[in-house]
């Protein structure tokens, strides 16, 4: 700084004021009772850009870190919306599928109960037999869906007992498919069975693994509308069993195979109905098979089917 009187520098000034263009700001001092000065206060800011900068960091730090939040906190809420929509689909997706399959067997059973009531079929026994069959049927149906829901329930929790031994996988595939033979048979479709793997014997639960298979290939069957031709065939690796289930149906497209193990997830299609289910099964079966140790992969094509390979260790 300095201090100049009638436009000529005085002693009074700071050791290396310099007066530069541009830098040097000036306002006079010691006012008259007119408003005039002689002495004018000259003030010289060597470093002005950072001076200014220094003097706002703090501020333009704060407020730089209080927007990024605000976007932060702005980000984390859509998604937690949109999280919150998918949940709320998938809740209204599950119930719409559950009520459909208890439907179904609650009509029959309803319609074979008024059969009964009828006084001609009531002294009839092999129809009363029938329709009670028909009715144990459809009781068991209910019961194995509510079972498949508890079931992920308890895996979900920790809570599910797998008692394991030592089992034939073979014995297990050759169980599954005589659950879907009926079916497949149904269909007028193809069933190939090549259990080819020397070594089959692996350490687990044979009730949740038949049900493993049987999920898979109760799925080859479903979606397959057109041409049912479904592969099961085995293989030793150096110390594993490979399941390779394979069929010639509708498949997935990439977006689909991502997601097809997570709960309640089902391939979106014109109607929720076409194809029964609610989403469950293939979540079930990821979940036994790392409970063995083991792993499970889906390839598919869309149009052109889908394989299935699960991977156990061997005894």
């Amino acid at each position: 700084f300095a201090i100049y009187d009638r436009g000529k520098l005085t002693s009074v000034k700071s050791g290396f004021f310099q007066d530069t263009k541009g830098s040097t700001y000036h306002v006079p001092i010691f006012l008259d009772s007119q408003g005039d000065s002689n002495y004018h206060l000259y003030v010289k800011f060597p470093e002005e850009r950072q001076f200014i900068f220094s003097g706002i960091a703090r501020y333009l730090s704060l407020s730089i870190l209080f927007i990024l939040t605000i976007i932060g906190v702005f980000a984390a809420t859509l998604i937690q919306l949109k999280k919150q929509k998918q949940i709320s689909a998938i809740k209204t997706d599950f119930i719409n599928n559950m009520t459909h399959e208890f439907k179904t067997p609650i009509a029959t059973i309803n319609l074979a109960l008024d059969s009964i009531k009828n006084p001609k079929v009531l002294n009839d026994h092999d129809k009363v037999l029938n329709y009670v069959k028909l009715i144990r049927q459809e009781n068991k149906r209910m019961h194995a869906q509510v079972e498949t829901v508890l079931r992920i329930s308890k895996l979900e929790n920790n809570q599910l007992k797998i008692d394991k031994e030592v089992i034939d996988l073979h014995d297990i595939i050759a169980d599954a498919v005589s659950h879907v033979q009926l079916l497949v048979e149904n269909r007028q479709g193809a069933l190939k069975v090549a259990l080819e793997a020397p070594q089959s014997e692996v350490h687990g639960n044979a009730f949740h693994l038949t049900n493993v298979f049987v999920n898979i290939l109760d799925n080859a069957i479903k979606y397959s509308p057109e041409v049912l031709d479904i592969t099961i065939k085995t293989e030793n690796t150096a110390d594993a069993i490979l399941v390779q289930i394979s069929d010639k149906g509708t498949g997935m497209n990439k977006q689909a195979l991502k997601h097809i193990f997570e709960d309640f997830y089902r391939e979106e299609s014109g109607n929720v109905h076409n194809v029964k289910g609610h989403g469950l099964g293939l979540s079930y079966v990821k979940k036994i098979v790392e409970l063995h140790h083991g792993k499970i992969i889906a390839d598919s094509e869309k149009g052109k089917g889908s394989t299935f390979t699960v991977k156990l260790e061997v005894v």
